[in-house]
């Protein structure tokens, strides 16, 4: 999939208002890329143009070599919107087992398929309950799990993890990294940063519909390598770069070189070393590359 020059506009209560401005990136096959970006940046939009739902764009589009205006470079595709709207009076069994008809996916063993699908994504169980009657992360993931039913080659996820707790973002990020392995491709948004971090090959920042950068773990990693946030109890903070957490807690930005002067320090004058970690993470340059934009 790539996406070159692609802008949009539209008018809302009489003002032009720059829905994306000039988006250029590619997405290999068995490649996962996260689109990171506030509320209202532009994330959303970027998907509508990829599925056609938009359609007055500038620009171009190409899915698997074809433009995405044609109906049938989508084929292949499978998408799960941030809030799915699920038929409430079919079961997921039966949702999974219409996505199959609707995909031309002829199984002679359609419902033992789909109940596989339906209890990776823990909820076999309501596999005959209608979706009505379930919470609103049992039908996320009917959702996620009647898109990997079909076997897409390109898996598109706006918010996927949107409503879940942490044990099914924990199951849907694992299922995500099988799907990965086994080389499918995946484009997806989301406001939980640590779980993009996890499972995305890049990351793709967008702000007021301008991607502003497009990083891969290992230019993340590089930047700052040697930095790091220390976590501690003291009568007073360490150095310039602290924050105060709570009363006799600090968290400090320190350079490697600093670091034993530090832990001898808490240790002769009775303070408390609670944590180490890299000072760098997708948060940290997410919110850098905000503030840089402004």
């Amino acid at each position: 999939m790539e996406f070159k020059g692609v802008s949009h506009t539209f008018r809302t209560k009489g003002k032009r208002v720059e829905a994306v401005r000039d988006v250029s990136f590619r997405l290999d096959e068995g490649e996962v890329f996260g689109f990171v970006g506030p509320n209202g940046a532009g994330k959303s939009t970027t998907i509508k143009i990829m599925l056609d739902i938009i359609n007055d764009y500038q620009g171009q589009v190409t899915l698997y070599g074809s433009d995405a205006h044609r109906a049938e470079a989508r084929r292949g595709m499978a998408y799960v919107p941030e809030a799915p709207a699920l038929y409430d009076q079919f079961t997921p069994l039966e949702i999974l087992r219409m996505g199959l008809s609707m995909y031309g996916i002829d199984r002679s063993d359609s419902e033992a398929w789909c109940m596989q699908w339906l209890e990776r994504f823990s909820i076999a169980e309501y596999a005959k309950r209608r979706i009505r009657h379930l919470s609103k992360g049992n039908v996320q993931r009917t959702a996620l799990a009647h898109a990997m039913a079909v076997q897409p080659r390109l898996l598109v996820l706006d918010e996927p993890l949107s409503g879940l707790d942490p044990v099914g973002r924990k199951d849907v990020v694992d299922i995500l990294n099988d799907y990965k392995q086994q080389g499918g491709a995946i484009f997806f948004t989301s406001h939980v940063l640590h779980d993009v971090e996890r499972i995305a090959d890049r990351f793709g920042f967008i702000n007021k519909g301008q991607l502003l950068t497009v990083r891969s773990p290992r230019e993340l990693a590089a930047e700052r390598a040697d930095h790091f946030v220390v976590r501690y109890q003291a009568g007073q903070p360490l150095g310039q770069s602290c924050v105060a957490l709570r009363p006799g807690e600090y968290e400090s930005e320190m350079a490697q070189h600093e670091l034993p002067n530090a832990i001898a320090y808490l240790n002769n004058t009775g303070g408390h070393l609670l944590a180490i970690q890299p000072a760098i993470s997708l948060e940290s340059v997410f919110f850098r590359i905000l503030a840089e934009a402004t």
